[in-house]
């Protein structure tokens, strides 16, 4: 059925949700139409009841310590990054778990709280450059600072034969909020959104709304490093501003950018950057501090970017995926993100609005634990890290002719 047929079908459903899943997040909660109560054995048998039906989810690489991110090699061999400052190359092998080989020659990393070696991306000109792309938190006499950077990598050996570093954000003390996705933009002459967390410092403090620093910001790159933007009063490179930790990043169809961004207790965001917008942190939010008491003015303010989405409770979104209707026409557009306090994928739907913005379905199974990352694969399956169970995940129609 086209997705806009089922417009009047996916408004009721959900009304629902919105009104119910609050109160059910636990691991087993796969709430989504026409559920039945003895799904919990469909879970555990790794199929899951959805809108678009049932889907089979398959492990696909498993020992994985903290994972954070993961791309795919034109090989269909994938790079999956931990925390702790570990890379793996993974081949996929049907019908068992992949062969995994340690990736060697990384950046020195600082480990600590949130930072580490952070996310990995191959350019769409890796087959001529053999580059591939990463972020990571890098030591410096003044305290860790997010680091982006591309390696040579020489995949006969999983070795990178040279690191180069090419962009670089404040040091600070704090160990937290490094934000860190990388998304090429391809339709720009391959240059490079990154984004860059406040480092903790608000709401205390204005850093993320001051566009001489680079934390709590969106920075566009060039290739070699060079700022593919400049703005009167910004810092070269500065995107867009007032970001509180943006772990989830992907373009749109239409080549714009969304990204997904923690709150602090509540108003987590699904925002559409645009060059030069200020989207509010910590001036505006949909959420308090950790003590109930407000933040900044409120939720609106002149000059500041209302968000297409937000949870409140929060969801803590990681990870961000706009899927192309590959294998499941009827979500097609649809937005994907990782949940790492609720233990479940999120789905939104934009055609069908809600009162925080967008429909929203959560799928979960016992997979879902702790959502790291969520991508589309080369197979138009969708795959997706669990840090609770330390492993790869793909996710996919049941019956879709792809091997069991």
């Amino acid at each position: 059925m086209p997705k806009r047929e089922m417009a009047g079908k996916r408004k009721i459903f959900a009304a629902a949700a919105l009104a119910v899943l609050p109160a059910a997040l636990g691991p087993q909660s796969a709430l989504a139409e026409g559920v039945a109560e003895g799904v919990a054995g469909d879970v555990a048998a790794g199929r899951i009841d959805t809108s678009a039906g049932v889907m089979v989810v398959e492990k696909v690489a498993e020992g994985l310590d903290g994972p954070w991110g993961f791309a795919f090699l034109p090989d269909g061999s994938i790079l999956i990054t931990e925390r702790k400052g570990h890379m793996w190359r993974a081949m996929p092998v049907p019908g068992a778990l992949a062969d995994k080989q340690p990736v060697t020659h990384l950046p020195e990393v600082v480990a600590l709280g949130q930072g580490g070696l952070l996310d990995v991306m191959v350019p769409a000109d890796h087959a001529q450059s053999g580059l591939v792309w990463m972020t990571w938190s890098a030591p410096s006499d003044d305290g860790p600072r997010t680091m982006l950077g591309h390696g040579l990598f020489d995949e006969a050996s999983n070795h990178f034969s040279i690191i180069t570093s090419v962009f670089g954000g404040e040091s600070m003390v704090a160990t937290r909020h490094y934000g860190s996705r990388i998304v090429e933009n391809p339709g720009d002459k391959g240059r490079v959104f990154v984004t860059l967390g406040d480092r903790g410092t608000g709401p205390a403090g204005l850093e993320a709304q001051d566009p001489r620093l680079t934390v709590g910001k969106v920075v566009y790159i060039e290739a070699d490093g060079r700022p593919a933007i400049s703005q009167d009063g910004a810092e070269p490179g500065v995107y867009s501003i007032g970001h509180r930790n943006i772990q989830g990043a992907a373009l749109r169809e239409d080549g714009a950018l969304l990204i997904s961004e923690h709150g602090a207790k509540g108003g987590d965001e699904i925002n559409l950057i645009r060059p030069g917008a200020n989207y509010g942190w910590p001036v505006i939010s949909y959420g308090v501090n950790y003590n109930g008491t407000k933040i900044g003015s409120g939720t609106h303010q002149d000059g500041m970017e209302q968000p297409l989405h937000y949870w409140d409770p929060s969801i803590a979104p990681s990870g961000l995926m706009i899927y192309s209707g590959a294998l499941v026409p009827e979500w097609k557009g649809d937005v994907f993100a990782g949940s790492l306090n609720s233990d479940f994928i999120s789905r939104l739907d934009p055609d069908t609005p809600a009162a925080t913005g967008w429909a929203e379905e959560r799928i979960a199974s016992d997979a879902t634990g702790r959502v790291r990352d969520v991508r589309e694969g080369p197979d138009g399956a969708i795959w997706f890290l669990s840090e609770t169970e330390g492993a790869l995940y793909r996710m996919r129609p049941a019956g879709d002719g792809l091997a069991e």
